[in-house]
């Protein structure tokens, strides 16, 4: 599986639009064959910055940034490239497994 994990520092007037803007391009990553999931959380310590977490099967990372949607999602001038203060920063990984686990060091009943 490959994991990966992005953080984009969102300008502060359009940060509670965020949401809106990224709506299109989150809805047809998810509906993507190979994804897995694609998820967005807000920062509690900067309220400006979002984190997606994301991940695909395998082989199913390539065609994701080769997608149409991914294209004009990040294109030059496009809402969310213009809604951004900087390049976005990511970490991605080829990971064992296939989803997620229950975490060991605590359990809840």
């Amino acid at each position: 599986m490959i994991l990966i994990v992005v953080k984009f520092q969102v300008k502060p007037e359009l940060a509670e639009q965020w949401p809106e803007i990224t709506r299109a391009f989150t809805e047809a990553t998810r509906a993507e064959p190979r994804n897995k999931w694609f998820e967005w959380s807000r920062s509690l310590d900067d309220t400006n910055q979002y984190v997606l977490v994301e991940a695909f099967e395998d082989d199913g990372a390539e065609p994701h940034v080769e997608s149409e949607h991914f294209r004009t999602a990040t294109a030059p001038g496009s809402p969310m490239h213009e809604a951004l203060v900087a390049t976005p920063k990511i970490i991605s990984r080829q990971v064992e497994g296939s989803g997620w686990d229950e975490m060991g060091e605590m359990k809840v009943s």
